[in-house]
């Protein structure tokens, strides 16, 4: 797989990791595709007012989100009811009628099609619109863990809230997130010598979760508890007021099931504010108050 080197204006591509079918470029362009189709299906527009209002900001979406932020959350009501699993049916059944494809599944039965076609949309919706899309570290400019990570042993039994209080203003778009991660590194490197940025993830209002430690390496979140679970942070200062709606929604409605269903969270895990293990006001009176109405919390 690999990365953009910007979300609102990429321009290049960088593959890292292991090689992969789908590259997350690949399944957000044809995620991208669908939402683009349908939004022709209303009327014509011209090409670049199309692609400006879907990918670019400030044109009367929710705080200012391009449409494209969306994209996980749109496509999955697009492709709701078994569409998608239908839809991939139909354009195997395309596959074995052509001359050029069709000794690939010549001898697949039409209800073994069927059942392949609804194990691949089970597939890509888990992966694609049920869990939510992360930021990777080489899009966001982080800077190389120092020394050797520690692997933590998955899945894990419990989830730790924390607020970065600094930047205090929350940030709205990838420029100003990227740069308050890149700030927060900065400081955790420089400031506390640590190794890494301490948090496994980190919550901007943007619509978007960046990768901190991620989801495999011991992190530097809670001391004495930072194997032993997840440390997720909400970019910005929540002493006196709340993250975003979407920002909240995308951890508890999004992050929380789909680390469970990928089998990296204990179904039964405990969530915790950071002041519950230690002497802190993180994560803040008014985040703290929230996550206690939240599943899990103890």
């Amino acid at each position: 797989d690999g990365c953009w080197d910007d979300v609102g204006d990429p321009q290049n591509y960088s593959l890292e990791g292991p090689p992969s079918p789908i590259p997350h470029a690949v399944a957000n362009g044809a995620m991208d595709g669908a939402l683009l189709g349908a939004r022709l299906a209303h009327g014509a527009l011209p090409l670049a007012e199309l692609l400006r209002d879907y990918y670019g900001t400030g044109n009367g979406t929710e705080r200012g989100r391009p449409p494209s932020s969306y994209r996980r959350r749109d496509f999955g009501a697009l492709a709701a009811g078994g569409k998608l699993a239908r839809e991939v049916e139909a354009m195997l059944g395309v596959l074995r009628a052509m001359p050029s494809t069709q000794e690939l599944l010549q001898d697949v039965g039409q209800e073994e099609l069927a059942a392949i076609a609804g194990r691949a949309a089970k597939d890509f919706m888990q992966l694609y619109v049920e869990c939510p899309a992360v930021i990777s570290r080489c899009t966001w400019g982080a800077r190389p863990y120092r020394g050797t990570p520690t692997l933590l042993a998955l899945p894990l039994p419990s989830v730790y809230i924390h607020h970065t209080f600094l930047p205090a203003a929350p940030c709205a778009t990838f420029a100003t997130c990227a740069q308050a991660m890149r700030s927060v590194q900065s400081f955790h490197q420089d400031g506390r010598g640590w190794d890494d940025i301490g948090y496994s993830f980190v919550v901007g209002s943007d619509g978007y979760l960046y990768e901190g430690r991620g989801w495999h390496w011991v992190g530097a979140h809670t001391k004495g508890y930072n194997s032993k679970g997840f440390g997720l942070a909400f970019l910005g200062d929540f002493s006196s007021s709340l993250p975003a709606a979407d920002a909240l929604s995308l951890v508890r409605d999004s992050f929380l099931p789909c680390a469970i269903h990928t089998g990296r969270l204990l179904p039964d895990y405990s969530l915790r504010g950071h002041r519950q293990l230690r002497p802190t006001a993180c994560p803040g009176t008014s985040l703290f108050q929230e996550i206690q109405t939240w599943q899990g919390f103890q």
